[in-house]
Formats: C-alpha cells, sequence, structure tokens
C-alpha cells in the first residue's frame, strides 16, 4: 500500500535516517518505537508528503489515502462541535448536494430514450454508490458514537468549539480523522489528551478498523493492545519486528546481547590491528603487512551500537520526612465554578505512605481535588483538611510551561536550590538522563520529555512527604517513564496521582478514586482491578436500563431490603463464597506440589531443568491464585457489608 524505498534524511554532515527502506501493508498495525530524537515524527512527516528526504521516495498506491494526527494541531474557533465534527463528510455533504441536482434534472425531463439522459442516470447512480460506500447513510450515527466514544456528552455537541481547551480540541481533530475513514491512520501520540476510558474505545476502534494504523505512542498499554508489528528506528536504520511492544523489547534484548558481542569482538580485531600496524610501521620487513592491515581496517565496516541508558538505576527521591498517620481528610467535599458543579460529597482519607490514583473522564475533577489538597482551590461544600507536617510537592500537567525558557537546564535548578543540595544539582540532572552539554540548553528548546523530567527533577531540591503528581508521563518516554516508575516505588512517602497511562499505574498504586458523574467512588485495589471491576458494573448499568421498570423490585419506604432483593444477595454471596473456597481448595494443591518440589531439590544430585521449569510455572500460578483469591475475598466482604 506505501512503500518506503531507501530514505535518506540529512541535516548539514548530521544524518538523521540512512538508505531506510519498508512497506506498510492493507490492515497492517505497526508501533514505531525509537529514542527521543530518532526521527519518529519525521517519518511520519515524510509519508504524508510534508517534508521531504534528502534521497529516497515515498510511493503510495493510487487509493491510498492518509489520516494524520500530529501531536499539535490548531481547530476552528469559528463553529459548533458538531458543526466542525461534520466537516469531516465534505466529500458526502458534496455528494448530497450533487445527487439533489441530479434528480431534479432528471425528474424535468422526458427525452428518456436519449444519450443525454442516460448519462444523468450513469452519472446519479456512481454518485448514490459513492455516497453509500463514504457512509452517508449513517453519518449522525456515525458522528454521535465517535464522540461520545471520545468522552465528549450530547449536551456538548451544540456548543462552540472556542469553549474548550487544547486537549478536548485535540479529541475533535481525531474525532475528524476517524470519520474521515482514510486507508491508513498515521497518530503520533493519540493517547496523550484522553482519559482511560477513551484509550479504552480508541484501542477497540484501531484494532476493528479496515485499514492500516502507523502510530507513535509512550502508553505501553495502548501499543500492546493496538499493535501487531513493531519497527524501531535506531542510528539512522530501521528494524522491523511482527510482534507487538512487549515482544519486541524481548527480541530487542535478545538482539542487542548479540551486537554487543560482535561489537565487543570488532573492538579486539581493531585494537590487535592497530597494535600491530604501530609495532611494525617503520620496519621495511613488514611494509607489506602494515599496509594490508592498514587498508583492512579502512574496509571495515564498523558496528555501532545505540547506546544505553543505565542512569535509572541511581536516581531516587529524597528520604519522607515524618508526618502524621492521616495525610489528608477528606469530607463530604465538593466544587462548583459559578453554576457548573464538579463533583460533591467525597468523602476519604489518604493514610501515610499509600500510593493513590485519581482517575475518570476529563472535567469530572481529578485536577481539581488535587489543586484543593494543595490548598490552590478551596471546597464549595465539606472540608479538606491535612494532617501534621505535611510538606508537598506538586507536578502540574503545565509544569513545563511555568519554567522560563530562556534558563538554560542547570540555571532551572540552580534558582530554587537551596543549601547543600547545590553541590549536587549535576548529579541530580545525570540521574535524570541530562548531560554533558545537556545541562547548557536553554529550557525553551527542550522536548515535551525533556521539559517533564526537568519539571521532575526540580521536585527532588527540597524533601517533601507528598507527592501531588498531575499527568506526569505526558510527552515522557518509555525510559524516562520506567525511571519515574521505579523511583516513585521506591518513595517512603505518600503519592496521589493523576494519570491516564495503565502501564504506569500497574503496581504503583494500590488504591483508586474514579471521578464519574458528579461522584467519587473508592476501589481497593490496582489499576487492573479497578478496569475489570468497572467493566462488571458498566454492564450492570446496561442490564438495569434495558430491564423493565415495573420488573425492578423497590426498596420499601423504611429502606431495607425487599424478599425478592435479600433472595438476590443471599445467592450472589453463595457464589462468590463458593469461589473463595475453590480458589482456597486449588491454593492448597500449588502450596503442597511446591513443597514436593522443595523437598526433591534439597536432596537432588544433579540438574534437571524441567523440574525447575515446572517449579517455577507452579509458583507462578500460585501468585495468580493469590491475587485472585484478594479479590474474591473482597467481594465477598463487600457484598455482606450491603
Amino acid at each position: 500500500m506505501i512503500s518506503l524505498d531507501n530514505l535518506t534524511v540529512s541535516f548539514g554532515g548530521w544524518t538523521l535516517f540512512d538508505q531506510i527502506s519498508f512497506l506498510i501493508n492493507e490492515k497492517d498495525r505497526i508501533g514505531l518505537v525509537g529514542k527521543n530524537g530518532a526521527g519518529k515524527t519525521t517519518l511520519l512527516r515524510i509519508i504524508t508528503g510534508e517534508q521531504q528526504p534528502t534521497e529516497g521516495c515515498v510511493t503510495l498506491n493510487g487509493e491510498c489515502t492518509i489520516g494524520y494526527l500530529p501531536q499539535q494541531m490548531r481547530v476552528a474557533d469559528t463553529t459548533t462541535l458538531r458543526a466542525e465534527t461534520e466537516k469531516a463528510f465534505a466529500e458526502v455533504l458534496a455528494l448530497e448536494a450533487e445527487i439533489e441536482q441530479l434528480t431534479n434534472q432528471i425528474a424535468s425531463r422526458e427525452d428518456y430514450e436519449s444519450e443525454e439522459y442516460a448519462s444523468l442516470l450513469q452519472r446519479l447512480n456512481h454518485a448514490q454508490d459513492h455516497y453509500h460506500i463514504l457512509g452517508g447513510d449513517t453519518r449522525e450515527a456515525d458522528i454521535e458514537k465517535t464522540l461520545l466514544g471520545l468522552g465528549f456528552r450530547r449536551e456538548d455537541f451544540a456548543r462552540p468549539t472556542s469553549e474548550f481547551s487544547g486537549g478536548w480540541r485535540m479529541r475533535i481533530e481525531l474525532a475528524k480523522l476517524l470519520l474521515r475513514r482514510p486507508s491508513i491512520f498515521l497518530l503520533d501520540e493519540p493517547t496523550n489528551h484522553l482519559d482511560i476510558e477513551s484509550i479504552q474505545w480508541l484501542e477497540e476502534y484501531l484494532k476493528n478498523y479496515n485499514g492500516a494504523v502507523l502510530l507513535i505512542s509512550h502508553d505501553r498499554a495502548f501499543l500492546d493492545n493496538v499493535t501487531t508489528r513493531t519497527i524501531e528506528l535506531s542510528l539512522g536504520k530501521v528494524y522491523d519486528y511482527k510482534v507487538p511492544y512487549s515482544k519486541f523489547v524481548e527480541l530487542r534484548r535478545e538482539r542487542r546481547e548479540q551486537q554487543m558481542a560482535a561489537y565487543e569482538n570488532q573492538q579486539r580485531l581493531i585494537e590487535k590491528t592497530e597494535e600491530f600496524i604501530e609495532k611494525f610501521r617503520y620496519k621495511p620487513t613488514k611494509s607489506n603487512q602494515v599496509q594490508s592491515r592498514i587498508k583492512q581496517l579502512e574496509k571495515l565496516e564498523r558496528i555501532e551500537v545505540e547506546e544505553e541508558d543505565l542512569s535509572r538505576l541511581n536516581i531516587k527521591f529524597p528520604p519522607a520526612p515524618r508526618s502524621g498517620q492521616i495525610v489528608a481528610e477528606i469530607k463530604e467535599a465538593g466544587k462548583a465554578f459559578g453554576a457548573k458543579r464538579v463533583f460533591s460529597n467525597a468523602t476519604f482519607t489518604i493514610e501515610k505512605g499509600q500510593k493513590i490514583a485519581l482517575v475518570g473522564r476529563n472535567g469530572e475533577g481529578k485536577t481539581t481535588m488535587a489543586r484543593m489538597i494543595l490548598g490552590e482551590l478551596e471546597p464549595t461544600e465539606g472540608t479538606i483538611r491535612l494532617g501534621a507536617n505535611v510538606n508537598i510537592g506538586y507536578f502540574a500537567q503545565n509544569q513545563d510551561d511555568l519554567m522560563d525558557g530562556e534558563f538554560t537546564v542547570y540555571d532551572t535548578l540552580d534558582r530554587v536550590a537551596v543549601g547543600d543540595i547545590r553541590t549536587r544539582l549535576r548529579d541530580i540532572l545525570g540521574a535524570f538522563l541530562f548531560r554533558g552539554e545537556d545541562i547548557d540548553k536553554k529550557v525553551k528548546v527542550l522536548s515535551g520529555g525533556e521539559r517533564s523530567r526537568l519539571a521532575m527533577a526540580r521536585l527532588m531540591l527540597e524533601p517533601y512527604n507528598l507527592l501531588i503528581l498531575d499527568e506526569p508521563t505526558n510527552h515522557m518516554d518509555m525510559r524516562s517513564k520506567d525511571i519515574l516508575k521505579s523511583a516513585l516505588q521506591k518513595y517512603d512517602g505518600t503519592v496521589i496521582v493523576v494519570s491516564h497511562d495503565r502501564e504506569f499505574l500497574d503496581g504503583l498504586v494500590e488504591k483508586v478514586y474514579e471521578f464519574r458523574n458528579g461522584g467519587v467512588k473508592e476501589y481497593l485495589g490496582g489499576i487492573y482491578y479497578f478496569l475489570e471491576k468497572r467493566k462488571l458494573e458498566s454492564l450492570q448499568e446496561i442490564e438495569r436500563k434495558d430491564t423493565p421498570q415495573q420488573s425492578i423490585p423497590k426498596e420499601n419506604s423504611a429502606g431495607k431490603l425487599t424478599y425478592e432483593q435479600k433472595k438476590e444477595q443471599e445467592k450472589l454471596l453463595r457464589k462468590l463464597r463458593k469461589a473463595v473456597e475453590n480458589i482456597e481448595a486449588e491454593l492448597a494443591e500449588v502450596e503442597a506440589q511446591i513443597a514436593s518440589f522443595d523437598a526433591k531439590f534439597a536432596t537432588a544430585t544433579e540438574y534437571v531443568q524441567a523440574d525447575y521449569d515446572a517449579y517455577n510455572a507452579l509458583k507462578g500460578r500460585y501468585d495468580h491464585l493469590m491475587h485472585e483469591w484478594e479479590k474474591a475475598s473482597y467481594e465477598v466482604e463487600i457484598t455482606e457489608q450491603q
């Protein structure tokens, strides 16, 4: 469908791409990955024709159409959400006008046997066929489904686009792009401005899409769920893997080990050859051999291996100063801006050392709650009280915009650092991947990910015991996110994180608070447990909506459960308790098998790989069952309390 042939891109004496080639086929699902600066966005712009390569060419087949979503774009401010979205159907609307015009012409003629009449009929049939192919019959339903899927509400449809924030404007452009149904989507960080629900909706849409997808994303879960092929840009070359991202990481590690072995062998060969040349350079009897070795070195194609960042092993937040056991107490808190109520009746307690996530659709109040805990906003109802000796470090969504673009990386930290920590600024910057000349760059020339890392480095200048992080991973690459996640897992203070990045939250938070429909709901468990529960609740909501109103048992006037409701609850409890018993029985069986292997290994005289494989599989099964047992036990506990 699209062929990239021997593309080379050079800037001065520096080469970004060096003779790269690959094919994009119909229905391909490709993740484009590589370090920041590897040229991922440049490659998309070359495919669209916005940028020309120094050498080589991009060839599209005749019917191929491209839908490109860049990281930043402008949206018109002169129309409503629905009217702006309808622009995706410009061709359909033109066909509608043409069909109406042709129909009127045909109705006014009586020369049924003439060539002109036959020609009009032919044009009308062609226009109608094309209209159906482009989805003209279902465009209103498609617009509604797409806008709702991306998080808009029906009451938003008539709102002017000028009222929407930058993130919501990007969603408008994404909606228009999806509705155009191009042959291939080129998506540059499409999840940056989406919440978890919208990301999941987009995943399903792209997985079932009839065309091809080429996307850049630092959301590992999104890549794994959408893509089946990974193309890596590294040192000006492309490496094509027919697997999703997580499998690519494993294969890339193996490839890197092979490259390192070849690189080290070559370096030893070069070293020995250079020693020979130096030793016998001035001996006439060895001149032929010396010249031969010199030519051998000149012809040698040097192996390059991309430098691996090992600094993530060193990064660590300062120890958290002691605080009270209660870090923040939120009681029946709510917030309204004028007539618009964001949420109400939020009641929960955050204790020392907890790591929690605030999730939900954009505009439901996650950032508002973070700023209320911080003290930047006052609740319009209820109270928010901080515990004793709580010292807050805050990372805002627009943190990178709050830094002065004219300052250098080093100056940005130096101007806020106080005391002995000023002697460690270079070490801190090094831990966040700023090395050598990087620290003298001005903030205004940094990428989005570099700015986020710099803002995070500023948080290390003072010891905090409560970190509030609002979308900290936006624009960060995979390595930077791993660095930050690892540091937060080791951090002994309290963490509140607002994020839509499931992979980042997985294994980091143990409690999730969802902001939805003007309220706040607590989920005891990690992010994937929350998503499982949320999916189940959504299905139950749909079932309730589909059930005839008269068949729903109601509570009596005293607020007690009816007889039918009690029966249903008892039935559910029996089912949940049975599930717990089944898991406990299987756990006992697995524990016995593990104990048997332990006894066998204690007296073993030889190593049997198959035994150790089976042993490790049993331990993995045990961990999985324990996780399932915890969830099932919690379900029983919650149901018993109802």
